[in-house]
């Protein structure tokens, strides 16, 4: 009957401690995983923004060239900056004219995916242009309009922003 009680233990198994061990580092390797995730959507999320404000610079500075040529084609308009005085400004691509002020509105998304200020799903994205009328010749006529650009977003609580200058020249 002894002999039936010296039963030989089999040692192929892992201990408590492997177990735990092995827990942890596949913890560990999952969450840097995560994170890594984390931190790359955040980065494009950003760039996808950062695009996207400078799109919106281009386009300030095209209305306000827009505006210009506009004032050229006009026969009945001798001046080629009317509308285009010193100040800051609110314009979209749906408008001829700039807006009088800026009021710090934020730019809104139609359903075919532009931006503007009439009705639509409100974005991140405020967009103020700047005109500043210079004389280069002192002759006392603006022969330049410097014509700068900012939009601004707010994005994981910290305020960006892209800027773009133009200086546009009556060339006629």
């Amino acid at each position: 009957m002894l002999k039936c009680l010296n039963v030989k233990m089999n040692k192929k198994g892992f201990t408590l401690l492997e177990v735990i061990v092995a827990i942890f580092l596949v913890t560990v390797g999952i969450s840097g995983v995560f994170l890594l995730i984390t931190r790359t959507i955040g980065i494009i999320s950003l760039s996808f923004s950062q695009l996207t404000a400078a799109y919106l610079t281009q386009e300030g500075i095209e209305i306000v060239r827009n505006v210009r040529d506009t004032n050229w084609l006009d026969p009945l308009n001798p001046s080629w900056d009317d509308g285009l005085s010193a100040g800051n400004w609110e314009a979209d691509y749906t408008t001829p004219t700039l807006n009088d002020t800026y009021d710090g509105d934020l730019l809104n998304i139609d359903g075919d995916g532009f931006y503007s200020y009439s009705p639509g799903t409100p974005t991140k994205f405020k967009r103020r242009i700047t005109i500043v009328p210079e004389d280069i010749d002192l002759d006392g006529i603006n022969d330049i309009l410097k014509v700068t650009v900012l939009v601004e977003w707010q994005e994981k609580g910290k305020i960006h922003s892209h800027t773009a200058q133009e200086n546009l020249y009556n060339w006629k």
